[in-house]
């Protein structure tokens, strides 16, 4: 997740107020101290943060606060309300219609990582719905005309440009009206980017908006810059009309908060923030699930829309009968692994569960599990139709074992691992045998037998004291609400 160290040493601070046996001024202070220090070291400017803190302690006057007031919880809203001010520059960006052309120009200096920022922008709309195009415009870097089209090609994505034509202007509008006619709705100009700011870049950036005319000019802007940052995007801004900002490089900095907290101040609002090289390392910037999930507090709408995604409800209903009669199959858990990696890198899903710390999966150990799951898989491509649909682990024999090892080209030690994952797994699976399922339609009757004694005994123990033990697992029950969202985490129920 992003900037992992910043919320694990944000969430740390909270516990330990937590943990106090008395909320008083030095607990406060202490607490504040230990959030100043982790945003500094995030890169996040000196006078934001002191202003932060200021705000804070004028919010929480702990001799104001009569006796029964939870002051814990006054504390951490305080602190999540500043948290966002400081990222939130209450503006919003102009948002793309389906159906209705928009055109969006890329801007931002060379080795922000613009051109295949352009690419992750147009894949993400186009797993939307949207009918994305790209245009390269950008003829002042050696290359960017071939990445563009290599990146566009990968993603099944319409490009534009040319090897021969070096007139920017030119080839931005040749592109822009070629995909109108095409009925694109979402056009996406890739312009020129510079090793510095200056004029030749600015005056080329101006005459490429006045020939397109765009609806948003997205800035693109590396985040292990910190807080130069600022001067940055309002130079930009100053030359073109900036309407939103795109922070990359996310994934290998500490020092994003300073690129994050300086754009929110030049009034321009961040939309997106690039987590990857990958495609799908992409991740929709809104403000206050940000700061959720940085303090700890999960992102559990953000979670069901993922899940909501990559199951569509009706895709398995029978998996909720399933689940009833606690008959787990190889097939079922293939089928679930297939979900995990259509909702995006584990660790970002992760941090969106609350009571879940950013730090506890760091990037390798991502990495690690996606591809863990993913041998897992090719192993089950070489069973049988029965061995997949058994629930009986007798069937698993030695000569059968030897087969799938030969079948998938893995050892024979890497299968028996995933046998004992599987074992694992229907364990926690048999826990949920004898959930009463409703008939067709009678959802809240589903959501009031899933109470939090029934969920306990599914959870791991680590996972359940992380989430604050059965009373914090109450919570985050009432938390998700609907019997819609708590359906969609089974794949199950109504549309």
């Amino acid at each position: 997740m992003v900037l992992a160290q910043l919320g694990g040493s944000i969430s740390r601070a909270l516990q330990q107020m937590s943990n106090a046996t008395i909320i008083d001024e030095k607990v406060l202070n202490e607490c504040l101290n230990e959030i100043t220090r982790a945003l500094l070291q995030a890169d996040v400017q000196f006078k934001l943060v002191r202003d932060m803190q200021t705000n804070i302690k004028k919010i929480v006057n702990l001799d104001d606060l009569a006796a029964g007031h939870n002051k814990r919880k006054i504390i951490q809203q305080a602190i999540f309300n500043e948290l966002c001010k400081m990222l939130d520059p209450g503006k919003p960006s102009f948002i793309p219609k389906k159906g209705k052309t928009s055109v969006v120009m890329f801007v931002g200096l060379q080795g922000s990582g613009k051109t295949t920022t352009c690419t992750k922008y147009a894949y993400y709309h186009q797993k939307k719905g949207w009918k994305p195009a790209l245009v390269c415009a950008d003829t002042f870097r050696a290359g960017a005309f071939d990445q563009l089209k290599q990146n566009a090609t990968k993603a099944k994505i319409p490009f534009y440009g040319s090897y021969m034509e070096s007139d920017p202007v030119k080839i931005a509008v040749e592109g822009v009206e070629r995909f109108k006619k095409e009925n694109c709705d979402l056009i996406i100009v890739d312009t020129s980017g510079r090793h510095k700011q200056e004029v030749a870049l600015f005056e080329e950036m101006r005459q490429v908006s006045e020939a397109t005319k765009p609806d948003l000019v997205l800035f693109v802007m590396d985040s292990s810059i910190g807080q130069a940052a600022f001067d940055q995007a309002q130079a930009f801004k100053q030359s073109v009309a900036v309407g939103a900002v795109i922070v990359t490089k996310m994934d290998g900095h500490a020092k994003g908060g300073g690129a994050l907290s300086a754009v929110a101040a030049t009034k321009s609002p961040v939309i997106f923030i690039g987590t990857g090289e990958h495609m799908d390392e992409f991740e929709v910037f809104d403000v206050k699930p940000f700061v959720s999930r940085l303090l700890g507090m999960g992102d559990w709408s953000g979670f069901m829309d993922k899940i909501h995604e990559v199951v569509p409800m009706d895709q398995q209903p029978e998996l909720l009968q399933k689940l009833s009669e606690g008959n787990f199959t190889l097939r079922i858990m293939y089928e679930q692994f297939q979900n995990i990696l259509k909702m995006g890198p584990i660790g970002q899903v992760f941090s969106m569960l609350p009571g879940f710390s950013a730090e506890l999966m760091p990037k390798g150990r991502e990495k690690e599990s996606q591809a863990k799951i993913k041998r897992y898989m090719t192993m089950m491509d070489s069973m049988t139709n029965e061995e997949l649909d058994s629930s009986n682990p007798k069937l698993m024999n030695e000569s059968r074992i030897m087969r799938i090892a030969r079948g998938s080209g893995r050892h024979l030690r890497e299968v028996m691992e995933m046998l004992e994952e599987y074992k694992r797994l229907a364990k926690i699976w048999s826990k949920m045998k004898g959930l009463k399922i409703p008939k067709k339609g009678d959802m809240s009757a589903l959501s009031r037998n899933m109470n939090a004694q029934h969920m306990s005994k599914v959870l791991p123990p680590q996972m359940l004291k992380q989430i604050g033990g059965m009373g914090g697992l109450q919570s985050l029950m009432k938390q998700m609400g609907s019997t819609k969202d708590m359906m969609g985490m089974f794949g199950g129920g109504d549309k």
